[in-house]
């Protein structure tokens, strides 16, 4: 199955707001922390690797 980059979230504002109240109260570090745990969770979650490397390219 090939990176999908097409809009695939329902209600994306939704998710949106809820990402950035995710990173209320929190220092610039721990944000940056926080945001490498949720994408190695997210990564480990796919755990497709040929995924995961098209989506390290895509991000760049």
């Amino acid at each position: 199955m090939p990176l999908n980059l097409s809009p695939n979230i329902p209600d994306p504002d939704g998710f949106y707001d809820e990402l950035l109240r995710a990173h209320d109260g929190l220092t610039a570090d721990e944000s940056a922390a926080y945001n490498a745990r949720l994408v190695l969770t997210l990564c480990n979650h796919i755990g497709d690797r040929e995924i995961i490397r098209a989506a390290l390219e895509a991000a760049k």
